[in-house]
């Protein structure tokens, strides 16, 4: 491009603020859009200090337009807009600048019978329903101390970061399978579905994680398509969705063992915490001390009651057969105590080993490493790194310093 060129396109030239403004008129000073009527399926619907938020979706779910009812207009509606309704609206088209958006503000609403949409999800319930598919008998229970655990969700979304992050804390050492999968749009229940199948196929996983992070009716609507509930239903391990949502249950929500609202949730809700363990550990060794105390106590006090008697007896026959009990007791205690000694024993060896497996050294042992910057801090992405950085890298036994050399993404 010449300079010339380059001058002219600058003088022709519109600003955003310029282009805004104009779209602007063409919409508010149509007069075809200072009073139309507009029939849609409520999609969503918020209530504000300042009035009614709702979207007003198309039948097929092809466009969507936002509107709203300020606050004084809000009693003056013959029909309250909600979630699932078709209705008929009265209201005038505005664009806001600032966001580049425009929006429906409603004057009059009119009922127009259920959604389509509603209608479908109503049909698709019952019908799932009446297979069984929701049944409380069928949910199973998740596992106490899972070794793997998978999860399905977009690679691209803050649900699957939080997950880590959360088994990270909560429970180092778990293993972690991801099956990314499409969690919007069109191809999102194909996708789901795919996904969920892999995990089955695979069959290392113990509990499956289903999560997404927050959004609006419209983009959850994967999560009530039929392939996906059947996929759920269909899966050999226990799923538990973290849909990231506040509304009411989804059918992914209703036929999955168990469900939450938010990806962390749903980490929190199938891995216990390391301290916790810990300290129950802690509890079982003090009530394993307090026990034994006890028994020698309750022996010791036998064995005094016992020389008490034997010093008020005369007979040589009675105190040798007191003295024969009293070893008898005494032997029946002293078994009684090694055995429940042994049990403890082998309690607290059995403990120890699992305490044993969620030891980070034990990782470090399978051939792990852990990469710390010079300052101590531990480097988990190449982002943060820097060619002729010196590293200290962390072995099972010993340290290694390493210059970075080169960063491959």
């Amino acid at each position: 491009m010449t300079f010339y060129q380059a001058d002219l396109v600058t003088d022709t030239a519109i600003s955003v603020a310029g282009l805004t403004a104009y779209i602007q008129a063409l919409l508010e000073e149509n007069a075809q859009l200072h009073h139309i009527w507009v029939i849609g399926e409520v999609s969503s619907a918020n209530q504000h200090s300042k009035g009614l938020f709702f979207t007003l979706q198309d039948t097929e779910g092809k466009a969507a337009i936002n509107c709203v009812v300020w606050h004084s207009h809000i009693d003056k509606l013959t029909q309250i807009p909600q979630r699932g309704e078709q209705l008929i609206v009265l209201g005038s088209l505005r664009l806001f600048p600032q966001r580049g958006q425009y929006q429906l503000t409603v004057w009059q609403a009119l009922p127009a019978g259920d959604g389509l949409q509603a209608l479908r999800y109503r049909q698709l319930r019952n019908r799932l329903e009446a297979e069984g598919l929701f049944a409380i008998e069928r949910k199973r229970s998740l596992p106490i101390h899972p070794q793997t655990i998978a999860v399905v969700s977009s690679p691209a979304g803050a649900a699957w970061g939080d997950i880590q992050k959360t088994l990270r804390s909560r429970y180092p050492g778990v293993r972690v399978l991801f099956s990314p999968a499409l969690v919007q749009g069109e191809q999102a229940p194909g996708s789901i579905a795919r996904a969920i199948a892999r995990v089955a196929e695979d069959g290392r996983a113990e509990v499956l994680i289903l999560a997404r992070g927050g959004g609006a009716v419209e983009e959850l609507a994967c999560f009530n398509d039929e392939q996906v509930v059947r996929a759920i239903a269909q899966c050999s391990i226990p799923v538990i969705t973290g849909i990231g949502h506040q509304r009411d249950e989804s059918l992914a929500d209703l036929v999955a063992d168990i469900c939450v609202h938010t990806p962390t949730a749903a980490a929190e809700q199938v891995v216990p915490e390391l301290q916790e363990l810990y300290l129950e550990h802690q509890q079982r060794v003090t009530t394993l001390c307090a026990v034994m105390d006890q028994q020698l106590e309750k022996a010791e006090n036998q064995l005094q009651e016992f020389k008490i008697r034997l010093q008020r007896l005369r007979l040589e026959q009675k105190i040798l057969q007191e003295m024969q009990l009293l070893a008898s007791k005494r032997q029946q205690v002293i078994a009684r105590t090694k055995q429940q000694l042994q049990q403890a024993t082998l309690r607290c060896q059995f403990l120890e080993q699992k305490l044993a497996t969620l030891d980070p050294r034990s990782v470090l042992k399978r051939g792990y490493a852990v990469v710390r910057q010079e300052q101590g801090a531990i480097a988990r992405n190449a982002d943060g790194l820097a060619i002729g950085q010196k590293l200290l890298i962390q072995l099972s036994k010993g340290q290694v310093k390493v210059e970075v050399r080169e960063i491959i993404d």
